[in-house]
């Protein structure tokens, strides 16, 4: 085991002998000095795993010392110890970057827990992490062999991700690996479980369903809205998983406290020109398409897929009969993202103000498209660290910041997931047939049968738009993506371990859904 060294400042150091032997016969080597001036003499001169300062000690006071600790060793875990409760001291203390604050008397016992949250923490955390979880990979497998609803299909990808999260926080991931086969497992069923299920959401009026894309506002958003009261932000961050939102929640917090998080479940295909067009229009694809031919962009047009949102939301203003006073952004550059920030306190006067910021999206493409970002975001664990290192330092914090000022209230959510993909599936298609990875549409499309994918052989079915009369889709699930068997060994090296959606996983279809309210009240 690890011994750790342990400098120890204090002007009465020869009272404190009976908690030194008490730490020493725990396994830690003890260095004791009794001035400010020692213990920087001991810092410069070894190593040491943690100090314990005392604040009020003739000479150099313990703050100096600290301050001189600090410069000298940025990283070096320092515990003040005063006999003071002003909050002044505490305030400097803190501002130093303290590791603890201990009030005297102490004990030994506080001592002990203080160095354990310091040194041993990873290790103590670890260990328990990988044993909760290990008790509870029983009752998560026993859960797939049940008839699973909807709701518990929801809960289930949050478990999974809350375990994902805490496994991701231990040293050496030691329960990666085990996670990653559990959580293959439930793709696997979650698959079947849409496949058995996905038409009856849309075509019976009496089946258990879940809110889809084309529900979301009027079912979530627009009971929200308040006219003439405080203003709605509803805010699309386009391509954001719940596990993103989990890392990004803390920046979040920051100004506003979660009221609800609920989810939704995505439409097939799992891509903007259909779930996020299906939120501002209120209706399924081919309805989009029937309806709207003015807006709707087939797969059959180069054009771009989301260009008409505005336009869809308005026409679904009016069919509800609001009479909002509403504004639209879409934000997809940072220049975009620090012109919304001028505007925020004007736009807080509307009753509904719709934000779609793009970055994630663009960020999984990157991933795609750039080495540079695939050396950067090698796995799960990194691309979620540069989602939460974008929410700190992009113009939307600001912009957050801001809206909670203003006492408004907001709604985050997405349209659609991605998926890690590893594993190709062989698909031959005409030059009619679209590029997305994860789901195929087009005549005469072939492929081995299996139940792998999830096949709409009548697009009616799914509400999904017919070029001709023998389009069909089929859709990847899992961590499966299609490649083409003439050009097989490009698409392999090219997209494995590629961010992609527009298929069938948890990730993609079990969407977050927050309702957050200002910290700075109206």
């Amino acid at each position: 085991m690890q011994r750790y060294n342990i400098l120890w400042a204090d002007d009465e150091i020869d009272l404190l002998k009976p908690h030194i032997l008490f730490l020493e016969n725990k396994g830690y080597d003890i260095t004791p000095v009794n001035s400010g001036t020692d213990a920087i003499e001991k810092c410069e001169e070894g190593h040491f795993d943690v100090v314990f300062l005392d604040e009020n000690m003739p000479g150099m006071s313990g703050l100096e010392t600290l301050t001189q600790i600090k410069s000298m060793k940025p990283m070096l875990p320092v515990v003040m110890i005063t006999k003071s409760e002003e909050e002044q001291i505490m305030e400097e203390a803190i501002g130093a970057k303290i590791a603890d604050y201990l009030i005297k008397p102490i004990n030994p016992s506080q001592i002990l827990l203080s160095i354990k949250r310091i040194l041993d923490n990873k290790r103590l955390v670890t260990e328990k992490t990988n044993l909760n979880y290990q008790q509870d990979f029983r009752n998560i497998s026993m859960a797939f062999q049940d008839d699973m609803s909807h709701e518990e299909w929801a809960e289930m990808y949050k478990k999974l991700v809350f375990w994902e999260l805490e496994i991701d926080g231990t040293d050496n991931r030691s329960m990666g690996e085990v996670f990653d086969m559990q959580k293959d497992e439930a793709n696997s069923q979650f698959s079947r479980f849409i496949d058995e299920n996905y038409e009856s959401w849309l075509n019976d009026p009496d089946a258990d369903k879940p809110l889809l894309s084309h529900q979301v506002m009027k079912n979530t958003v627009f009971p929200e809205v308040t006219p003439g009261d405080r203003s709605l932000f509803f805010l699309v961050i386009d391509n954001l998983r719940y596990d993103q939102w989990k890392i990004i929640e803390p920046a979040i917090q920051e100004f506003f406290t979660v009221e609800n998080e609920d989810s939704y479940y995505s439409i097939l295909p799992t891509t903007t020109a259909y779930s996020r067009n299906a939120i501002f229009s209120g209706m399924l694809p081919d309805q989009m398409a029937k309806k709207h031919p003015d807006l709707w962009v087939g797969e059959d047009v180069e054009e771009g897929k989301n260009n008409n949102e505005d336009k869809f939301l308005e026409r679904q203003l009016r069919r509800n009969n609001l009479d909002y006073k509403f504004s639209y952004h879409k934000i997809k550059h940072t220049n975009e993202g620090k012109q919304l920030v001028d505007k925020i306190r004007n736009l807080a006067a509307n009753d509904l103000n719709v934000i779609v910021y793009n970055f994630v999206d663009m960020l999984s493409h990157a991933r795609t498209d750039m080495a540079m970002i695939r050396e950067l975001a090698p796995d799960e664990s990194a691309y979620r660290s540069i989602t939460r290192s974008w929410i700190e330092h992009s113009p939307l914090i600001d912009a957050l910041r801001i809206i909670a000022e203003t006492g408004s209230r907001l709604i985050i959510t997405t349209d659609h997931g991605t998926i890690r993909v590893k594993k190709p599936f062989k698909i031959i298609g005409d030059r009619n047939t679209n590029t997305n990875l994860r789901y195929k549409q087009g005549k005469n499309l072939g492929y081995e049968a299996s139940d792998k994918v999830v096949e709409a052989l009548r697009p009616e079915r799914m509400h999904l738009p017919k070029v001709n009369v023998s389009t069909s889709y089929v859709f990847a699930t899992e961590d499966q993506f299609f490649a083409y068997p003439n050009n097989y060994n490009y698409y392999v090296n090219y997209y494995k371990d590629t961010f992609q959606h527009g298929g069938v996983s948890m990730e993609e279809m079990i969407i977050p859904i927050i309702l957050l309210n200002s910290k700075y009240g109206r």
